[in-house]
């Protein structure tokens, strides 16, 4: 047995459901151009580090960090610590972005990245437009 209580090749499936998660999230930030699809992506993979960290603070038969001549193994809670602090973080750069994507929505009329884009680059070709239009 190892310390996530599988046995054998099963003992690392947690990794790979990881590096599935990070590999998605990375594949939808650099590939789709709307931005609430890349802003699900950074989720994803935002996701991906919490459980990256999580699973190596548990130690199977483990408790928590309280010194007691009954217990000989003891789980880590400080990664769990740093979770909780990177889920506000995360949360606070979802709603960042959010807010973001209303505002752009609101300028360009559009969140798709290739039409903002070509957009900017007719509003720069045409210095007789205003910035209203």
């Amino acid at each position: 047995m190892t310390t996530s209580g599988l046995p054998g090749p099963f003992s690392h499936f947690g990794y790979f459901i990881t590096v599935f998660l990070m590999i998605a999230g990375l594949f939808i930030v650099m590939a789709r151009g709307n931005l609430i699809k890349k802003l699900v992506g950074l989720g994803i993979f935002q996701t991906s580090v919490y459980l990256l960290y999580v699973m190596p603070g548990k130690v199977v038969g483990g408790t928590a960090p309280i010194i007691s001549g009954s217990f000989t193994v003891y789980s880590n809670p400080l990664p769990h610590v740093l979770i909780l602090t990177a889920i506000v973080v995360g949360v606070a750069t979802l709603a960042l972005g959010l807010a973001l994507t209303v505002r752009i929505r609101e300028c360009y009329g559009c969140i798709e990245e290739d039409e903002i884009l070509a957009l900017d680059k007719q509003r720069d070709a045409s210095p007789h437009l205003s910035d209203a239009e």
